[in-house]
């Protein structure tokens, strides 16, 4: 395990945890990312500017990070080309799942909700599997 790093990734997490909070306790809106992208495809009146300044600062921070430290982002030993494909096969499973780990996972566990509960064991059940079949048949 030379590649677990606890501090930056409760800093990480509290970046995320505080984010979601500030944004449901000053406009009473639910920080899942696939929602809030969703909501800018098919906008609601009113609606696009919250989202708009919300998904333009992580792009902003992450490109920031980026600069300050380009390593911490590695590199993939995928193309392009599959990484546009397993981001749409995401897209697919959120709107299957009604929202995203952000959404389920920070968001929904956090107000007590039982089909984010269910949705993030999902998450997680798959996840593990996944890994599990890849190393049993030496592709990970």
């Amino acid at each position: 395990m030379h590649d677990f790093t606890p501090w930056s990734a409760l800093a990480g997490g509290a970046l995320i945890g505080l984010s979601a909070s500030v944004l449901l306790l000053a406009l009473g809106k639910v920080a899942g990312i696939s929602g809030l992208i969703g909501g800018l495809l098919l906008p609601t009146r009113g609606d696009v500017t919250w989202r708009a300044a919300f998904i333009t600062g992580l792009v902003v921070a992450g490109a920031a990070v980026w600069a300050l430290s380009p390593a911490s982002f590695g590199s993939s030993p995928r193309g392009v080309g599959f990484a546009v494909a397993a981001g749409l096969l995401v897209g697919a499973g959120t709107r299957l799942g009604n929202g995203c780990t952000s959404g389920h996972g920070v968001c929904g566990l956090s107000r007590l909700s039982v089909r984010s509960l269910a949705a993030t064991l999902t998450f997680i059940g798959a996840g593990m599997g996944t890994v599990t079949l890849l190393r049993l048949l030496g592709a990970g």
